[in-house]
């Protein structure tokens, strides 16, 4: 067992912040390969198979990794949570499947406002339903408040590429929706608001795990195996229809986004023990933005360009969050009556 010992949330929150930061670099960096391959599976299974290679490593050389591996046959064989948990890898298979096949049709704009608002909503069902190692958490009218906030906030974060989408061309364009009546968008939208939506269980599953397997490293491995064989099962059905795309690239950069993965998987098992999912998954979301908008700046993609909604938009997500998780006091915002 873990220690029992939890983050507190000035200590935790920057953590979460610092995993999502992770998270548009691995994105730059699969959909360079995708790009590179032509195939945009064989970029994911690339990606997730590295990453199992990196926690096989670390669960072999480590001492406490080696003693996750012991813990997780008996965890299981004793049913100390639900078995279906060690299949929250597929979650994130499911994820990469979201990005591979909706990205080119909704834009990335469109993409990330639906896993925020996936993620969100199901953050706030996952904590007061108590699944994941925290306990319940009572929905409040603040963290409702805050979660809103944080959604209208991304949307206004990633506003400028949605104007991008209406001539479809370009840099913009393509960072946009390509030209589509609302109608064709409805259901290509509902995978990746399904994909956010459970990513907040994911976490929960993880999280759970990790008390039972002693570490976030056995846990970040089982989601890693079972990615991979969702992934490969895909691969395999892939090249039976369509055949192999193009050959592995040499350059060493295009295969540093699975263990970036390892680094946001590990990190979100562990804080959700101590910062409950909801706020596990907005402070990474947090981080997202802001790695977004650091790689616009210090490393941008032909054509970008730093529009002040951006970065207004980004600030003000980081305010709704700090509002969602501060641990405001029973009353505080309730109208006081009058006194004499």
């Amino acid at each position: 067992m873990t220690s029992s010992h939890r983050l507190p949330l000035l200590a935790g929150l920057p953590l979460a912040v610092g995993s999502g930061l992770a998270i548009p670099v691995q994105g730059r960096i699969n959909g360079a390969l995708g790009a590179r391959l032509n195939d945009g599976i064989a970029a994911s299974v690339v990606s997730f198979s590295t990453g199992l290679l990196v926690m096989i490593l670390i669960s072999l050389l480590l001492p406490r990794g080696r003693a996750g591996l012991v813990g997780i046959l008996p965890a299981v064989r004793n049913r100390a949570f639900p078995r279906v948990y060690v299949l929250a890898g597929g979650i994130g298979a499911l994820f990469v499947f979201a990005q591979s096949f909706t990205v080119g049709l909704l834009g990335v704009a469109l993409f990330t406002v639906a896993t925020v608002t996936g993620q969100t909503v199901s953050g706030l069902l996952v904590d007061r339903l108590g699944i994941g190692p925290a306990g319940k958490k009572s929905v409040t009218g603040i963290r409702i408040i805050g979660c809103l906030l944080t959604i209208a906030a991304v949307a206004w974060a990633v506003s400028p590429r949605f104007t991008g989408a209406a001539g479809g061309t370009g840099a913009a364009g393509a960072a946009g929706a390509p030209d589509a009546g609302p109608s064709a968008l409805l259901l290509p939208l509902l995978l990746p608001v399904l994909a956010g939506f459970l990513m907040s269980f994911q976490q929960a599953m993880n999280g759970t795990a990790t008390v039972h397997y002693g570490t976030p490293i056995a846990a970040t491995l089982v989601n890693f195996v079972a990615g991979c064989l969702v992934l490969w099962t895909a691969y395999g059905i892939k090249l039976a229809v369509a055949g192999p795309g193009s050959p592995l690239p040499g350059e060493w950069w295009y295969y540093v986004g699975g263990p970036m993965g390892c680094v946001f998987i590990g990190l979100g098992a562990l804080l959700v023990r101590s910062l409950g999912v909801l706020v596990t998954g907005l402070g990474m979301i947090a981080g997202q933005l802001l790695g977004s908008l650091a790689l616009d700046v210090i490393l941008p993609a032909p054509g970008t360009v730093v529009a002040p909604a951006t970065v207004l938009g980004t600030i003000l997500t980081l305010a709704a969050i700090v509002l969602a998780t501060l641990p405001w006091p029973r009353g505080a915002f309730r109208r006081q009556a009058p006194v004499g």
